[in-house]
């Protein structure tokens, strides 16, 4: 059986609930919508308040082709096929067909200059959605061909009317006999996502007791219902756990939950951003590839985009998961801010300091400076920190193959100043 968000989704624009900036008497898109010719297009908003729902209430009112795909799913290849579709069905005596795409934001450079052609020459009508700021994250010479329409969270009243509309329509929910004795829980978990209320509302639905109570949504929503929400705490625990499986060198949960963020619609650059963080702090200098190979990840998928960038990512969380680990240089960052905290703004040792005049040299600014590479193995004990920290071990290398070979050297050459 379908969704109910699915099965209650209205197909005419007298039956969508939201939005009356735009779909109003006065609206904007209504009165671009009544006169039968419309641009091309980015819907602007947070997740279920209706962008899918509108473009093809749209498409069904003007009668014009449909053609859906989905940021998440799609590449390039699809992009052109289905514009080729599009193209052979487009005869002189009907209108452009709407080429639907949703999380556009989501599609690479690459992935978006495939859609420029068939824009310009009116092949199709582009309509994108996206939750995120289409000026940042669609490229401009897609954007400067569209129309930026910005919809809204959706209201309290808004929300109790599409919940009164479904209750409704929807035979499964109607024969339940519903009765809403108190939906303070229900407002408040749907968080103004229209599609979040209706899962909500199904799930109410599957359990015996008709009467809907605050308590008794609480306890359902906590126990089953299944979400991924990009803005709340699971955004942050699903990277949590992904980091901490690769920190615990686990590479089968790695890449669970990386998949569940994937499948979830989180935000690739994102989930690159924190590997590159755990190639530095986790991984280190036990092995410093990881850190390369981690922002090579970064830039290769946002060039190529998904679905292709799921196979770079999978890659990186194996590596980084299976690599020796090390957060020395993390800890010695850590202990060096403490210590200008504690210590304040010590002086910089003259013999350190930059010399570019006469006074600066006069006041003794680079005197007896040693310069390392006039000496056997480019090497010279010389005083570096501060007087007053002067032989602190800030960075204390790791229990590794790679930094056992750091500490052998350090113990080599600093042998009065540093005691490793």
């Amino acid at each position: 059986m379908k969704p109910l968000a699915e099965r209650v989704r209205p197909y005419r624009l007298s039956e969508f609930i939201g939005q009356k900036h735009l779909v109003g008497e006065t609206g904007v898109l209504k009165k671009t919508i009544d006169s039968g010719f419309i641009p091309s297009m980015i819907l602007w908003g947070p997740p279920g308040v209706g962008k899918t729902t509108l473009a093809q209430i749209i498409a069904n009112e003007l009668k014009r082709p449909f053609y859906p795909l989905s940021a998440v799913h799609s590449g390039v290849k699809d992009v052109r096929s289905t514009i080729e579709k599009a193209e052979k069905n487009h005869f002189f005596d009907r209108p452009n067909p709407i080429l639907f795409i949703d999380e556009i934001h989501r599609f690479s450079k690459s992935q978006q200059d495939s859609l420029l052609g068939a824009v310009e020459k009116g092949i199709v009508t582009l309509i994108g959605a996206t939750t995120e700021n289409p000026s940042f994250e669609v490229i401009s010479a897609l954007l400067s061909r569209c129309q930026v329409y910005i919809l809204n969270p959706l209201t309290v009243e808004e929300l109790m009317e599409m919940a009164a509309q479904a209750l409704e329509k929807d035979d499964n929910l109607n024969k339940k006999n519903i009765q809403l004795k108190e939906k303070d829980s229900l407002i408040r978990l749907s968080g103004g996502d229209g599609r979040r209320l209706l899962n909500v509302l199904e799930l109410f639905a599957a359990q015996e007791d008709p009467v809907m109570t605050n308590e008794i949504i609480e306890s359902l929503v906590a126990q089953n219902l299944m979400r991924y929400d990009k803005g709340g705490d699971q955004h942050y625990d699903m990277i949590s756990a992904m980091i901490k499986s690769i920190r615990g060198s686990d590479p089968q949960a790695a890449v669970y939950w990386l998949a569940r963020m994937l499948e979830g619609g989180e935000d690739i650059k994102f989930i690159g951003r924190r590997m590159t963080i755990s190639a530095a702090e986790d991984i280190g200098l036990a092995n410093p590839n990881a850190l390369l190979l981690a922002n090579a990840a970064f830039q290769s998928i946002q060039m190529i985009g998904m679905p292709e960038a799921r196979i770079v990512l999978s890659e990186v969380a194996i590596y980084l998961a299976t690599s020796p680990k090390s957060n020395s240089a993390y800890q010695a960052i850590k202990t060096a801010q403490e210590l200008v905290i504690e210590t304040g703004n010590l002086p910089v040792p003259l013999h350190l300091r930059n010399a570019p005049t006469s006074l600066m040299k006069s006041l003794g600014h680079g005197k007896d400076y040693k310069y390392a590479h006039d000496y056997q193995n480019n090497f010279v004990e010389e005083h570096y920190l501060p007087e007053a920290v002067d032989g602190k071990i800030i960075y204390q290398p790791g229990s590794n193959s790679m930094e056992n070979k750091i500490k052998e050297r350090l113990k080599m050459l600093w042998k009065t100043i540093y005691k490793y």
